[in-house]
């Protein structure tokens, strides 16, 4: 049997068609370049640095050269040899570097490099193609060099000063949290080989009613009863007997001293995230308000006559855990945006916080807010060959700001707001992977317009 003409297979078929024909038209009219000598150079002045943990591997251009000085020299890492590799580039007039972001060995040099006013690319690895042939160091920066020349390299992102040290204590902060984290299991660990069932009759083990009854054991006492009595009136997860038998177990002295010693370590880690907490108060304080954009955003299409309502209440924040800030970083942080981003459905203080400091404020840096959605790795990928789409899954990137956002989106999902209906609409369709994945990217291009334009983020309900 025939197919129809007018079926959507056929009319698919025809568009598909015609697309690959535009394609081949336009790789006929350009021919690509036999090689990298026959494009324009657009950095004259370029030199690459193949970074290493003991020795940095330099070229720069051989024009200019005197006679028998090789294009190529090897500097050790320390301090004195970086900047006589500094001092070298600026003798032979150096305006800008590429090198590839490997480790954390490249933090001084570029350091150092920005200082001195020598524009640095920080490249990734993974967008640069292995040299032709072997493999080595050397034949590394030279190809690094020329690759820069022709202006083929990406700068990755790095933000401002202010930003980075902020960006410094916020991931101090997260490993004091993960250290703390693991010292709370020790301690859950050592009380249930002593058959003591405390995670099951309180809500949270380090919570005002879990460190009394801690505290009340590591000091002696043993009576189920007596240890009841510091239960916080609040408690609702159990009630008093449940607690009294819960609290009878046989008392080990070495797992009693592993409990002592646990209950320490997480006590010093939540010392130190007060002082990471004033650190970072001073930091916040440091950073420059965000500059508005200078031309007025595009005009948004029409809301439809359900979505006209007025603006909802504002869903209420969660209460404060172990974890949460000491210091209230809210007006710092609405200071330094231009807005409020804790207003944003699944967004916290704590996560606006670590946001900011691995973002900053200046939306500049990315030309619209697809293309900060691509950065973040929320994007669509695009992996096409001979007219036929291979896939469409999302690049994989190593970004803190995507995992804070896929967390919101996570977190937004659960809300009787329009973010959580389209969360659960599309988690129906597709899953709850690409949920997450499509929620977080319609955050992210929310945080962009209201940086960039410093607007007041309003809830709007669109299911009257």
């Amino acid at each position: 049997m025939k197919t129809p003409a007018n079926s959507s297979a056929t009319k698919r078929h025809v568009r598909n068609a015609r697309k690959l024909q535009r394609q081949q038209r336009r790789c006929r009219s350009v021919a690509p370049p036999q090689s990298l000598d026959q494009l324009t150079p657009i950095h004259r002045r370029a030199a690459g640095i193949d970074v290493g943990s003991a020795e940095n591997y330099v070229a720069i251009p051989s024009d200019g050269l005197a006679a028998g000085e090789s294009a190529v020299r090897v500097f050790r890492v320390f301090s004195a040899e970086q900047d006589a590799l500094v001092e070298w580039l600026q003798k032979h007039r150096i305006t800008t570097v590429a090198m590839e972001a490997t480790g954390i060995y490249w933090l001084s040099l570029y350091d150092k490099l920005e200082v001195a006013g020598i524009e640095v690319y920080l490249v990734d690895p993974h967008a640069v193609k292995a040299v032709p042939g072997r493999k080595s160091d050397w034949l590394d920066c030279q190809w690094l060099q020329k690759l820069h020349t022709y202006g083929l390299l990406a700068k990755a992102f790095r933000p401002e000063l202010p930003i980075r040290r902020l960006r410094t204590l916020t991931r101090q902060r997260a490993e004091l949290v993960l250290c703390g984290a693991a010292h709370q299991n020790h301690m859950d660990k050592a009380l249930v080989a002593m058959n003591l069932h405390l995670h099951l009759v309180v809500s949270d083990l380090v919570g005002d009613t879990g460190l009394r009854i801690i505290r009340a054991i590591l000091e002696g006492q043993r009576d189920p009863k007596e240890l009841v009595k510091l239960r916080d009136v609040r408690c609702r997860k159990s009630t008093v007997a449940e607690m009294e038998a819960a609290l009878i177990g046989s008392y080990d002295d070495e797992q009693l001293f592993v409990l002592r010693q646990s209950l320490a370590a997480w006590e010093f880690y939540q010392q130190q995230m007060e002082q990471c907490d004033q650190r970072i108060e001073k930091a916040l304080a440091a950073i420059p308000k965000a500059a508005p954009a200078t031309k007025s955003p595009a005009r948004p299409k029409p809301l439809p006559v359900d979505a006209q309502a007025s603006p909802t209440k504002q869903p209420k924040r969660p209460q404060k855990g172990n974890n949460a800030p000491t210091i209230d970083f809210s007006q710092a942080l609405v200071r330094i945006c231009g807005t409020d981003l804790m207003k944003v459905c699944g967004l916290n203080l704590l996560s606006v916080l670590m946001l900011i400091g691995e973002i900053g404020t200046d939306m500049r840096r990315w030309r619209s807010a697809r293309a900060f959605c691509s950065w973040l790795g929320l994007c669509p990928g695009a992996k096409i060959s001979g007219g036929k789409v291979l896939s469409r899954r999302t690049w994989k990137v190593n970004n803190r700001a995507s995992t804070i956002l896929r967390l919101a989106a996570w977190t937004a999902g659960k809300t009787e707001t329009w973010i959580g209906r389209f969360y659960r609409r599309i988690k129906a369709r597709r899953g709850p992977a690409k949920a997450v994945t499509a929620t977080a990217r319609k955050l992210a291009c929310v945080i962009y317009h209201l940086i960039t334009y410093q607007e007041h983020f309003v809830l709007l309900d669109n299911s009257a």
